[in-house]
C-alpha cells in the first residue's frame, strides 16, 4: 500500500493529505486510531472525524472513487 498512498500523496497534494503510520514506530498513533490489521486505511473528513475505514489492499482507482464518493475530490 505504501507506494500508492506515496503516489496519492504526490499528485494530490492539494487536494488531500495523507499521512502514513507506521504501526512499529508510531505506537500511539496507532493505538489512537485503533489500527488492529496492516494496512489499514481510513478516511477522515476536513473536521478530523473518521469517515471511511477499509482493512486489506486498497487499489488507487477504488481509493479515487472512495474520496470522490465522500466528495474529498
Amino acid at each position: 500500500m505504501k507506494p500508492i498512498l506515496e503516489e496519492l500523496a504526490l499528485e494530490y497534494e492539494d487536494v488531500f493529505n495523507v499521512v502514513i503510520v507506521e504501526v512499529r514506530s508510531q505506537e500511539s498513533l496507532t493505538r489512537a486510531h485503533k489500527i488492529m490489521a496492516i494496512p489499514t486505511q481510513i478516511i477522515f473528513n476536513d473536521k478530523g472525524v473518521e469517515v471511511y475505514r477499509h482493512i486489506g489492499y486498497f487499489s488507487k482507482k477504488d481509493i479515487l472513487a472512495k474520496l470522490k464518493s465522500l466528495g474529498g475530490i
